[in-house]
């Protein structure tokens, strides 16, 4: 059984939505500002959390912020109703997805179950015999999906489970290119859609993290207008 953690000031949303995921078979932890969840995830980490961007006490994007200072969790972001800007700077942070308020209970649950789907494809079969576990190295990179570890040049780069997705996609065949739409079904399922700025916010946070284990990284290029491609060095 999953636990997810459920972070949101609104009481009504707290209510409806754990009902909800309990009904699904899922366990839910609930907490209504920013602080209170930072204080119960330093003492034990849920599989995943739903967080709302605006909170009292601490905010949704601090609370991402500190957390990825320890952890990759999957985190999926609430947001007001056509706020690209929260949208951006979420991904752009490390939230690995996003649903805008008001939204459905039934597509947060699908968004839910789609993120630990490619959490468990990330770290692959339990035997690790499975050809997704195998561990790639592709010059200066090495991925291992059980581990859920990256190294470039030997040094760590810690990913969240969508970013570690698109590396070992476009990594896999080094030279070919991939569009957006590939990518998209490579990190998201089919029934879930994502329009073209989730991809990119991804790829600019991917690159980022890439550069802090070395300032000159630039295997992953921008054909604009079609998609991306990871050139071996």
């Amino acid at each position: 059984m999953s636990k997810i953690a459920l972070v949101d000031d609104d009481r009504n949303i707290l209510t409806s939505v754990s009902m909800t995921l309990e009904a699904e078979g899922f366990e839910v932890e609930t907490y209504n500002d920013g602080q209170a969840a930072l204080d119960a995830f330093n003492k034990k980490l849920p599989d995943m959390a739903v967080l709302d961007i605006k909170m009292p006490r601490m905010d949704g994007m601090d609370l991402l912020q500190r957390l990825r200072q320890k952890t990759q969790m999957p985190v999926i972001f609430l947001t007001s109703k056509d706020d690209e800007i929260d949208e951006v700077l979420g991904l752009r942070m490390g939230a690995d997805d996003y649903v805008k308020k008001p939204f459905s209970q039934r597509l947060l649950v699908e968004r839910i179950r789609a993120l630990l789907r490619r959490q468990e494809a990330v770290e692959g079969d339990a035997t690790g015999t499975g050809p997704e576990a195998k561990v790639m190295e592709r010059g200066h990179l090495r991925m291992d999906p059980l581990r859920h570890a990256v190294t470039w040049k030997g040094k760590d780069v810690s990913l969240t489970v969508t970013e570690f997705l698109l590396l070992q996609a476009l990594a896999q065949r080094p030279g070919f290119v991939k569009s957006r739409d590939q990518l998209m079904d490579v990190a998201y399922d089919d029934q879930v859609y994502v329009d073209d700025r989730t991809i990119d916010s991804h790829i600019k946070r991917l690159r980022k993290k890439m550069r802090t284990a070395d300032d000159d990284f630039s295997a992953i290029e921008t054909l604009y207008g079609i998609g991306y491609r990871y050139n071996e060095e």
